[in-house]
């Protein structure tokens, strides 16, 4: 698991409490981030797409990203950030529990007095910070975009409430990864898992949900993360809207819903509630073999 090297300094010999375990574990997870290749990795393709939308929008100048300050990050954060905290929550937790079975060095720290759920929050504690520091740097490149092209003054008070609520998504996205990396003792698994599905699943099933169905999709955790990009739009889209098109002499009918700003909230939190205790029941339950 985590080396307990400070333990060893104890004169006492006494067992860490739980806190000062979690404290042991979240530092060394952290400096395991910070220094891997996948941290390295990640940084890069944030910049990656913090310069292609800089140099886009330096050269083409499109009306959607230069009509109004309020446009202007709605186009740049609202429609990338949710991609970069997925991003952060795969690179930093999908692997993070998974990982301890599949490498052994779970059963290696059994003999150890480690409490498992001391683990499990100290590596989620330590993946959320990583996956912050990232996402924080792509709201320093956008605000400073923004201060570019409409001054210190073009800042709106949305998108601080979009950059507080894509924080809240960032916790119910790992809160997710590390239930599947819990769940499954195969790291490539529990990584697939979660990439199918907070890239394509969760989208394809509020797609069907709602426009074949006319369902609204709120057991959808993207769904919920529609608040994000829906702040920053005014006026605020509504709760659900109905279009109608003709094609080959048929009408089709669909509905597109937008989640409200406490009902995306909620959604969030149940997200965050339910599959972070869920990830630590089962890695307490499940046995190193």
């Amino acid at each position: 698991m985590i080396k307990m090297v400070e333990t060893q300094t104890n004169p006492n010999n006494t067992v860490p409490s739980s806190m000062a375990q979690i404290g042991i574990t979240m530092k060394y997870t952290f400096l395991e981030y910070f220094r891997s290749r996948r941290f390295l990795i990640l940084l890069t393709i944030t910049l990656l797409i913090a310069a292609a939308l800089t140099i886009v929008v330096a050269w083409r100048r499109p009306e959607g990203f230069l009509i109004s300050n309020l446009g202007f990050y709605s186009s740049w954060w609202g429609n990338a950030v949710t991609f970069v905290i997925i991003l952060s929550g795969i690179f930093f937790g999908g692997d993070a529990i998974s990982g301890e079975f599949q490498n052994k060095t779970g059963y290696f720290g059994i003999p150890n007095p480690i409490r498992r759920s001391s683990v499990y929050i100290g590596k989620w504690l330590s993946a959320f910070l990583a996956a912050s520091a990232i996402m924080f740097l792509f709201a320093v490149i956008t605000i400073a975009n923004g201060f570019y092209y409409f001054g210190s003054s073009g800042l709106p008070i949305q998108f601080v409430e979009s950059l507080l609520f894509a924080w809240f998504y960032l916790a119910a996205v790992l809160g997710l990864t590390f239930f599947f990396s819990s769940l499954f003792k195969s790291s490539s698994i529990s990584i697939l898992v979660t990439v199918i599905l907070l890239l394509f699943g969760f989208t394809l099933i509020s797609t069907l949900v709602s426009n074949l169905v006319g369902y609204e999709p709120w057991f959808v955790l993207t769904y919920g993360a529609g608040i994000i990009g829906n702040v920053l739009q005014s006026p605020y889209p509504l709760h659900s809207l109905t279009t109608t098109a003709t094609f080959a002499h048929r009408t089709i009918t669909s509905t597109t819903f937008s989640a409200s700003i406490p009902e995306g909230l909620a959604i969030i939190g149940l997200y965050f509630a339910v599959t972070a205790i869920l990830g630590l029941v089962l890695f307490e339950r499940k046995e190193f073999n």
